[in-house]
Protein backbone atom coordinates (compact mmCIF):
# COMPACT_ATOMS: atom_id res chain seq x y z
CA UNK A 1 0.00 0.00 0.00
CA UNK A 2 1.45 3.62 -1.48
CA UNK A 3 1.75 5.79 1.88
CA UNK A 4 0.98 9.35 0.34
CA UNK A 5 3.61 12.12 1.96
CA UNK A 6 1.26 15.02 0.87
CA UNK A 7 -1.65 16.30 -1.15
CA UNK A 8 -0.73 19.83 -2.60
CA UNK A 9 -3.17 21.95 -5.25
CA UNK A 10 -1.21 25.24 -6.07
CA UNK A 11 0.12 24.85 -9.44
CA UNK A 12 -0.43 20.82 -9.54
CA UNK A 13 -4.06 18.92 -10.80
CA UNK A 14 -6.31 18.91 -7.75
CA UNK A 15 -5.97 14.81 -7.85
CA UNK A 16 -1.92 15.13 -7.97
CA UNK A 17 -0.06 12.78 -4.84
CA UNK A 18 3.52 12.93 -3.97
CA UNK A 19 4.11 9.52 -2.14
CA UNK A 20 6.99 9.15 0.50
CA UNK A 21 9.31 6.96 -1.75
CA UNK A 22 9.18 9.45 -4.71
CA UNK A 23 6.31 8.29 -6.43
CA UNK A 24 3.85 10.99 -8.04
CA UNK A 25 0.39 10.20 -9.35
CA UNK A 26 -1.96 12.19 -10.77
CA UNK A 27 -5.90 11.14 -11.03
CA UNK A 28 -4.39 7.99 -9.80
CA UNK A 29 -2.28 7.22 -12.77
CA UNK A 30 1.39 6.93 -12.09
CA UNK A 31 3.40 9.65 -14.01
CA UNK A 32 6.51 7.04 -14.18
CA UNK A 33 4.22 4.42 -15.52
CA UNK A 34 2.95 7.43 -18.54
CA UNK A 35 6.70 8.43 -18.98
CA UNK A 36 7.42 4.56 -19.79
CA UNK A 37 4.30 3.93 -21.88
CA UNK A 38 3.94 6.99 -23.91
CA UNK A 39 7.73 8.53 -23.82
CA UNK A 40 9.16 11.84 -23.01
CA UNK A 41 8.59 14.40 -22.97
CA UNK A 42 4.89 13.69 -22.75
CA UNK A 43 2.07 16.52 -22.07
CA UNK A 44 -0.66 15.03 -19.04
CA UNK A 45 -3.45 16.69 -18.64
CA UNK A 46 -6.34 15.73 -16.29
CA UNK A 47 -9.75 15.54 -17.47
CA UNK A 48 -11.60 15.67 -13.78
CA UNK A 49 -9.99 18.79 -12.49
CA UNK A 50 -10.29 20.32 -16.20
CA UNK A 51 -13.97 19.83 -15.68
CA UNK A 52 -14.41 21.46 -11.85
CA UNK A 53 -13.11 24.03 -13.27
CA UNK A 54 -15.41 24.35 -15.41
CA UNK A 55 -17.79 24.05 -13.02
CA UNK A 56 -16.37 26.25 -10.38
CA UNK A 57 -16.93 29.15 -12.66
CA UNK A 58 -20.37 28.07 -13.18
CA UNK A 59 -21.18 27.96 -9.76
CA UNK A 60 -19.51 31.60 -9.36
CA UNK A 61 -20.96 33.49 -12.22
CA UNK A 62 -24.88 31.65 -12.32
CA UNK A 63 -26.21 33.11 -15.34
CA UNK A 64 -23.38 34.13 -16.88
CA UNK A 65 -21.91 32.49 -20.07
CA UNK A 66 -18.79 30.88 -19.89
CA UNK A 67 -16.40 31.00 -22.53
CA UNK A 68 -13.18 29.00 -22.68
CA UNK A 69 -10.10 30.71 -24.12
CA UNK A 70 -9.22 27.77 -26.61
CA UNK A 71 -5.87 29.43 -27.79
CA UNK A 72 -4.86 28.49 -24.16
CA UNK A 73 -5.12 24.61 -25.12
CA UNK A 74 -7.42 22.58 -27.46
CA UNK A 75 -7.56 19.93 -29.01
CA UNK A 76 -10.82 17.50 -29.92
CA UNK A 77 -10.53 15.54 -26.34
CA UNK A 78 -10.64 19.06 -24.97
CA UNK A 79 -13.49 20.63 -26.76
CA UNK A 80 -15.47 17.90 -26.39
CA UNK A 81 -15.09 18.27 -22.69
CA UNK A 82 -15.82 21.86 -23.19
CA UNK A 83 -19.25 20.83 -25.09
CA UNK A 84 -20.22 18.34 -22.38
CA UNK A 85 -20.03 21.27 -19.64
CA UNK A 86 -22.30 23.23 -21.57
CA UNK A 87 -19.36 25.60 -21.51
CA UNK A 88 -19.23 28.10 -24.63
CA UNK A 89 -15.69 28.12 -26.66
CA UNK A 90 -13.82 31.94 -28.01
CA UNK A 91 -11.54 30.90 -30.99
CA UNK A 92 -8.76 32.81 -32.76
CA UNK A 93 -8.32 30.89 -35.93
CA UNK A 94 -9.96 29.25 -38.57
CA UNK A 95 -8.31 26.24 -37.30
CA UNK A 96 -9.17 26.42 -33.48
CA UNK A 97 -12.79 26.94 -35.29
CA UNK A 98 -12.21 23.72 -37.53
CA UNK A 99 -11.11 21.53 -33.86
CA UNK A 100 -14.07 22.52 -32.48
CA UNK A 101 -16.58 22.20 -34.62
CA UNK A 102 -15.36 18.59 -35.59
CA UNK A 103 -16.63 17.57 -32.25
CA UNK A 104 -20.35 18.56 -33.01
CA UNK A 105 -19.50 21.97 -30.68
CA UNK A 106 -22.31 23.82 -31.10
CA UNK A 107 -21.77 27.00 -33.49
CA UNK A 108 -23.97 29.22 -31.92
CA UNK A 109 -21.47 28.84 -28.46
CA UNK A 110 -18.48 29.76 -30.10
CA UNK A 111 -17.18 33.30 -30.17
CA UNK A 112 -14.52 33.99 -33.12
CA UNK A 113 -11.45 36.68 -31.66
CA UNK A 114 -8.83 38.00 -33.63
CA UNK A 115 -7.11 41.75 -34.24
CA UNK A 116 -6.70 40.89 -38.31
CA UNK A 117 -9.05 38.17 -38.84
CA UNK A 118 -8.48 36.87 -42.23
CA UNK A 119 -10.80 36.94 -45.41
CA UNK A 120 -10.98 33.40 -45.07
CA UNK A 121 -11.49 33.52 -41.07
CA UNK A 122 -14.29 35.76 -41.75
CA UNK A 123 -15.99 33.55 -44.23
CA UNK A 124 -15.53 30.32 -41.87
CA UNK A 125 -16.84 32.23 -39.14
CA UNK A 126 -19.92 33.43 -41.04
CA UNK A 127 -20.30 29.94 -43.06
CA UNK A 128 -19.95 27.84 -39.60
CA UNK A 129 -23.13 30.11 -38.36
CA UNK A 130 -20.66 31.11 -34.71
CA UNK A 131 -22.74 33.16 -32.29
CA UNK A 132 -20.49 35.85 -31.89
CA UNK A 133 -17.48 37.55 -33.99
CA UNK A 134 -15.61 40.28 -32.02
CA UNK A 135 -14.84 43.22 -34.11
CA UNK A 136 -11.28 44.43 -33.96
CA UNK A 137 -10.75 46.90 -36.30
CA UNK A 138 -12.50 49.36 -38.43
CA UNK A 139 -12.15 47.46 -42.15
CA UNK A 140 -13.33 44.17 -40.82
CA UNK A 141 -17.09 45.76 -40.12
CA UNK A 142 -18.37 45.86 -43.93
CA UNK A 143 -16.07 43.11 -44.63
CA UNK A 144 -18.13 41.13 -42.41
CA UNK A 145 -20.74 42.25 -43.42
CA UNK A 146 -20.77 41.72 -47.11
CA UNK A 147 -19.99 38.30 -46.23
CA UNK A 148 -23.42 37.89 -44.37
CA UNK A 149 -26.07 35.59 -46.40
CA UNK A 150 -29.39 37.64 -47.56
CA UNK A 151 -31.83 36.97 -44.81
CA UNK A 152 -29.30 36.47 -41.99
CA UNK A 153 -27.69 38.83 -39.34
CA UNK A 154 -24.64 38.15 -37.65
CA UNK A 155 -24.49 39.08 -34.03
CA UNK A 156 -21.24 40.87 -32.97
CA UNK A 157 -19.21 42.13 -29.66
CA UNK A 158 -17.24 45.33 -30.48
CA UNK A 159 -13.76 45.11 -28.81
CA UNK A 160 -12.91 48.10 -26.67
CA UNK A 161 -10.03 49.69 -25.44
CA UNK A 162 -10.81 50.37 -21.15
CA UNK A 163 -7.43 51.44 -20.69
CA UNK A 164 -7.26 49.45 -17.90
CA UNK A 165 -3.87 47.50 -17.87
CA UNK A 166 -3.22 44.15 -16.13
CA UNK A 167 -1.11 41.31 -16.57
CA UNK A 168 1.58 39.59 -15.02
CA UNK A 169 4.40 40.90 -18.07
CA UNK A 170 4.24 43.70 -20.08
CA UNK A 171 3.93 41.33 -22.88
CA UNK A 172 0.22 40.12 -21.75
CA UNK A 173 -0.88 43.69 -21.30
CA UNK A 174 -4.00 44.55 -23.95
CA UNK A 175 -5.93 46.65 -22.08
CA UNK A 176 -4.46 49.70 -22.17
CA UNK A 177 -3.94 52.24 -25.13
CA UNK A 178 -1.39 51.87 -27.85
CA UNK A 179 -2.03 47.91 -28.36
CA UNK A 180 -2.91 45.98 -31.51
CA UNK A 181 -6.04 44.94 -29.85
CA UNK A 182 -9.08 46.25 -29.67
CA UNK A 183 -10.26 50.22 -30.57
CA UNK A 184 -9.70 52.97 -28.73
CA UNK A 185 -12.36 54.99 -26.88
CA UNK A 186 -9.78 57.87 -26.26
CA UNK A 187 -9.52 58.36 -30.21
CA UNK A 188 -13.16 57.46 -31.14
CA UNK A 189 -12.42 54.51 -32.66
CA UNK A 190 -14.64 52.28 -30.23
CA UNK A 191 -17.83 55.23 -30.98
CA UNK A 192 -17.23 55.12 -34.85
CA UNK A 193 -17.24 50.94 -34.84
CA UNK A 194 -20.37 51.16 -33.07
CA UNK A 195 -21.76 53.20 -35.61
CA UNK A 196 -20.83 51.43 -38.64
CA UNK A 197 -21.87 48.32 -37.08
CA UNK A 198 -25.25 49.36 -36.02
CA UNK A 199 -25.39 51.21 -39.99
CA UNK A 200 -25.07 47.69 -41.28
CA UNK A 201 -28.46 46.04 -41.61
CA UNK A 202 -26.71 42.43 -41.61
CA UNK A 203 -24.83 42.97 -38.36
CA UNK A 204 -26.53 42.75 -34.77
CA UNK A 205 -24.36 44.32 -32.30
CA UNK A 206 -25.27 42.91 -29.18
CA UNK A 207 -22.52 44.25 -26.74
CA UNK A 208 -18.98 45.80 -26.17
CA UNK A 209 -16.28 43.29 -24.95
CA UNK A 210 -12.47 44.09 -23.57
CA UNK A 211 -9.87 42.22 -22.39
CA UNK A 212 -7.19 43.29 -20.28
CA UNK A 213 -4.06 41.26 -19.83
CA UNK A 214 -2.85 37.96 -18.72
CA UNK A 215 -2.43 36.18 -15.66
CA UNK A 216 -4.40 38.73 -13.71
CA UNK A 217 -5.21 37.42 -9.88
CA UNK A 218 -6.57 40.09 -8.40
CA UNK A 219 -10.27 41.28 -9.08
CA UNK A 220 -9.55 44.99 -8.65
CA UNK A 221 -8.40 45.65 -12.56
CA UNK A 222 -11.93 43.72 -13.34
CA UNK A 223 -14.02 46.27 -11.24
CA UNK A 224 -12.49 48.86 -12.78
CA UNK A 225 -12.96 47.35 -16.10
CA UNK A 226 -16.77 47.40 -15.67
CA UNK A 227 -17.26 50.74 -14.49
CA UNK A 228 -15.86 51.90 -17.95
CA UNK A 229 -17.52 49.51 -20.02
CA UNK A 230 -20.98 50.33 -18.75
CA UNK A 231 -20.25 53.80 -19.23
CA UNK A 232 -19.85 52.91 -22.63
CA UNK A 233 -22.99 51.05 -23.09
CA UNK A 234 -24.76 53.76 -21.15
CA UNK A 235 -23.33 56.07 -24.04
CA UNK A 236 -24.32 53.90 -26.89
CA UNK A 237 -28.07 53.75 -25.84
CA UNK A 238 -27.76 57.68 -25.43
CA UNK A 239 -26.17 58.19 -28.39
CA UNK A 240 -28.29 55.78 -30.57
CA UNK A 241 -31.35 54.64 -28.60
CA UNK A 242 -29.58 51.17 -28.39
CA UNK A 243 -29.74 48.42 -25.04
CA UNK A 244 -26.92 46.24 -25.38
CA UNK A 245 -27.84 42.92 -24.12
CA UNK A 246 -24.30 41.81 -23.14
CA UNK A 247 -21.22 42.35 -22.16
CA UNK A 248 -18.49 40.73 -22.16
CA UNK A 249 -15.18 40.97 -19.94
CA UNK A 250 -12.45 38.96 -21.28
CA UNK A 251 -10.23 36.36 -19.30
CA UNK A 252 -6.79 36.52 -18.31
CA UNK A 253 -7.60 34.84 -15.08
CA UNK A 254 -4.12 34.08 -13.36
CA UNK A 255 -3.21 30.69 -12.01
CA UNK A 256 -0.21 29.70 -9.75
CA UNK A 257 2.73 28.51 -10.89
CA UNK A 258 5.36 28.46 -7.54
CA UNK A 259 4.06 26.78 -4.12
CA UNK A 260 3.06 29.44 -2.31
CA UNK A 261 1.55 31.60 -5.17
CA UNK A 262 -2.48 31.99 -5.40
CA UNK A 263 -4.30 32.03 -8.91
CA UNK A 264 -7.89 34.42 -9.32
CA UNK A 265 -9.95 33.73 -6.10
CA UNK A 266 -12.95 32.51 -8.96
CA UNK A 267 -15.72 32.83 -5.93
CA UNK A 268 -14.47 36.25 -4.85
CA UNK A 269 -14.28 37.31 -8.49
CA UNK A 270 -17.86 36.38 -9.18
CA UNK A 271 -19.01 37.84 -6.11
CA UNK A 272 -17.12 41.15 -6.86
CA UNK A 273 -17.81 41.91 -10.19
CA UNK A 274 -21.64 40.78 -9.92
CA UNK A 275 -21.55 43.65 -7.42
CA UNK A 276 -19.61 45.90 -9.43
CA UNK A 277 -22.26 45.16 -12.59
CA UNK A 278 -25.31 45.40 -11.16
CA UNK A 279 -24.32 49.32 -9.09
CA UNK A 280 -22.96 50.76 -11.99
CA UNK A 281 -25.96 49.67 -13.85
CA UNK A 282 -28.40 51.20 -11.47
CA UNK A 283 -26.60 54.37 -11.14
CA UNK A 284 -26.63 54.84 -15.14
CA UNK A 285 -30.31 53.35 -15.03
CA UNK A 286 -29.47 50.19 -17.52
CA UNK A 287 -30.82 46.75 -16.79
CA UNK A 288 -27.77 44.69 -16.43
CA UNK A 289 -26.56 43.12 -19.56
CA UNK A 290 -25.51 39.44 -19.54
CA UNK A 291 -22.10 38.85 -18.42
CA UNK A 292 -19.32 36.54 -20.76
CA UNK A 293 -16.30 35.95 -18.94
CA UNK A 294 -13.63 34.06 -21.25
CA UNK A 295 -11.40 31.91 -18.93
CA UNK A 296 -8.49 29.49 -20.40
CA UNK A 297 -5.36 29.47 -18.50
CA UNK A 298 -7.50 29.16 -15.33
CA UNK A 299 -9.63 26.27 -16.31
CA UNK A 300 -6.29 24.26 -18.47
CA UNK A 301 -3.56 25.86 -16.55
CA UNK A 302 -3.28 23.41 -13.32
CA UNK A 303 -4.43 20.38 -14.99
CA UNK A 304 -1.78 20.00 -17.15
CA UNK A 305 2.37 19.05 -15.87
CA UNK A 306 4.90 18.12 -18.98
CA UNK A 307 7.01 14.53 -18.35
CA UNK A 308 11.07 15.02 -18.67
CA UNK A 309 13.86 12.89 -19.15
CA UNK A 310 17.16 13.88 -17.97
CA UNK A 311 19.66 13.47 -20.61
CA UNK A 312 23.11 15.05 -18.72
CA UNK A 313 24.12 16.85 -15.81
CA UNK A 314 26.40 19.47 -16.05
CA UNK A 315 28.50 21.15 -13.92
CA UNK A 316 29.78 24.93 -14.45
CA UNK A 317 31.49 27.65 -12.70
CA UNK A 318 28.74 28.78 -10.81
CA UNK A 319 25.70 26.48 -12.24
CA UNK A 320 24.45 23.34 -12.53
CA UNK A 321 22.99 22.05 -15.99
CA UNK A 322 20.32 19.95 -16.09
CA UNK A 323 19.11 19.00 -19.61
CA UNK A 324 16.56 17.59 -20.75
CA UNK A 325 14.71 15.95 -23.75
CA UNK A 326 12.11 18.59 -24.32
CA UNK A 327 12.90 22.44 -24.25
CA UNK A 328 11.63 25.36 -25.69
CA UNK A 329 9.56 23.58 -28.76
CA UNK A 330 7.29 22.23 -26.16
CA UNK A 331 7.43 25.34 -23.98
CA UNK A 332 8.29 28.19 -25.05
CA UNK A 333 6.90 30.87 -22.04
CA UNK A 334 10.39 31.39 -20.18
CA UNK A 335 11.90 32.10 -22.91
CA UNK A 336 9.49 34.58 -24.09
CA UNK A 337 8.46 35.65 -20.40
CA UNK A 338 10.71 34.43 -18.09
CA UNK A 339 7.89 32.37 -16.58
CA UNK A 340 8.76 30.47 -13.50
CA UNK A 341 7.71 26.64 -12.85
CA UNK A 342 7.85 24.33 -10.18
CA UNK A 343 9.92 20.94 -11.54
CA UNK A 344 10.33 17.88 -9.05
CA UNK A 345 12.04 14.57 -9.48
CA UNK A 346 9.63 11.69 -10.09
CA UNK A 347 9.80 7.84 -9.30
CA UNK A 348 12.44 7.89 -6.44
CA UNK A 349 13.58 9.17 -3.26
CA UNK A 350 16.68 11.14 -2.83
CA UNK A 351 18.34 11.53 0.60
CA UNK A 352 20.59 13.83 -1.15
CA UNK A 353 19.54 17.34 -0.39
CA UNK A 354 18.93 19.81 -2.87
CA UNK A 355 20.23 22.39 -4.96
CA UNK A 356 19.00 25.02 -7.75
CA UNK A 357 19.64 23.94 -11.37
CA UNK A 358 18.96 25.31 -14.35
CA UNK A 359 16.67 22.96 -16.38
CA UNK A 360 17.43 23.33 -19.98
CA UNK A 361 16.30 22.13 -23.02
CA UNK A 362 18.34 20.42 -25.61
CA UNK A 363 18.30 23.16 -28.96
CA UNK A 364 20.97 24.89 -30.11
CA UNK A 365 19.75 28.11 -28.25
CA UNK A 366 21.45 29.97 -25.09
CA UNK A 367 17.91 30.84 -24.50
CA UNK A 368 16.53 27.30 -23.97
CA UNK A 369 15.84 27.49 -20.59
CA UNK A 370 12.62 25.41 -18.70
CA UNK A 371 13.33 26.66 -15.38
CA UNK A 372 16.03 28.36 -13.88
CA UNK A 373 17.45 27.93 -10.08
CA UNK A 374 15.08 25.02 -9.16
CA UNK A 375 15.58 23.13 -6.35
CA UNK A 376 16.15 19.36 -7.38
CA UNK A 377 18.06 16.99 -5.06
CA UNK A 378 21.67 17.25 -5.39
CA UNK A 379 22.25 13.36 -7.40
CA UNK A 380 19.57 13.85 -9.97
CA UNK A 381 21.57 12.21 -12.75
CA UNK A 382 20.88 10.98 -16.24
CA UNK A 383 17.79 8.67 -16.49
CA UNK A 384 15.84 10.49 -14.53
CA UNK A 385 12.31 12.17 -14.89
CA UNK A 386 11.27 15.07 -13.62
CA UNK A 387 7.95 16.62 -14.17
CA UNK A 388 6.53 20.42 -14.43
CA UNK A 389 3.55 21.86 -12.75
CA UNK A 390 1.08 23.92 -14.10
CA UNK A 391 1.49 23.38 -18.20
CA UNK A 392 -1.80 22.62 -19.46
CA UNK A 393 -2.16 26.34 -20.72
CA UNK A 394 -0.16 27.61 -23.72
CA UNK A 395 2.37 24.79 -24.19
CA UNK A 396 0.89 22.16 -26.71
CA UNK A 397 -0.89 25.66 -27.90
CA UNK A 398 2.47 26.98 -28.70
CA UNK A 399 4.83 24.35 -29.56
CA UNK A 400 6.94 24.11 -32.42
CA UNK A 401 8.94 21.90 -34.56
CA UNK A 402 12.52 23.79 -34.04
CA UNK A 403 15.70 22.21 -34.73
CA UNK A 404 12.79 19.56 -36.67
CA UNK A 405 12.08 17.79 -32.90
CA UNK A 406 8.46 16.53 -32.72
CA UNK A 407 5.87 17.96 -30.61
CA UNK A 408 5.16 15.72 -27.82
CA UNK A 409 1.66 14.02 -26.84
CA UNK A 410 -1.15 15.03 -25.05
CA UNK A 411 -1.88 11.79 -22.70
CA UNK A 412 -5.48 12.36 -20.69
CA UNK A 413 -5.73 10.90 -17.04
CA UNK A 414 -9.14 10.09 -15.47
CA UNK A 415 -11.01 7.50 -14.68
CA UNK A 416 -10.09 5.20 -16.89
CA UNK A 417 -6.62 5.85 -16.48
CA UNK A 418 -4.51 7.04 -19.02
CA UNK A 419 -5.44 7.57 -22.55
CA UNK A 420 -3.87 9.14 -26.20
CA UNK A 421 -5.61 12.26 -27.27
CA UNK A 422 -2.95 13.37 -29.42
CA UNK A 423 -0.04 11.73 -30.84
CA UNK A 424 3.40 12.29 -30.14
CA UNK A 425 4.48 13.75 -34.18
CA UNK A 426 7.52 12.05 -35.97
CA UNK A 427 10.06 12.17 -38.31
CA UNK A 428 7.40 10.90 -41.09
CA UNK A 429 5.02 13.76 -39.99
CA UNK A 430 7.48 16.49 -40.67
CA UNK A 431 8.75 14.97 -43.83
CA UNK A 432 4.87 14.73 -44.99
CA UNK A 433 4.32 18.11 -45.30
CA UNK A 434 8.18 18.59 -47.15
CA UNK A 435 7.32 18.66 -50.82
CA UNK A 436 11.16 18.32 -51.92
CA UNK A 437 12.62 19.91 -54.53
Amino acid sequence: MTVVAEVVRGPWPGSVEFGARGEVTVAGVSLVEIAARFGTPSYVIDEADVRRRCREYKAALPGAEIAYAAKAFLCRAMASWMRAERMSIDVCSAGELAVARSVGFPAERIIFHGNAKTPRELTAAVNEGVGRIVVDNLAEISRLAALVPAGRRQKVLVRVIPDVGAGAHAALRTGGEDQQFGLSIATGAAGEAVARVLDQPSLELTGLHCHLGSQIRAPEPYETAVRVMVEQTARVRERHGVLLPELDLGGGHGIAYLPGEHGLDVAEFGRRIDRALRERCAARGLPVPRLIVEPGRAISGPAGVTLYRVISVKRGLTRTYVAVDGGMSDNPRHSLYGAPYEVRLVGRASNAGTRPVHVVGHHCEAGDVLAEDAPLPADVHPGDVIVMAATGAYHHSMASTYNLTGRPPVVAVGEGGARLVVRREGAEDLMRRDVGL
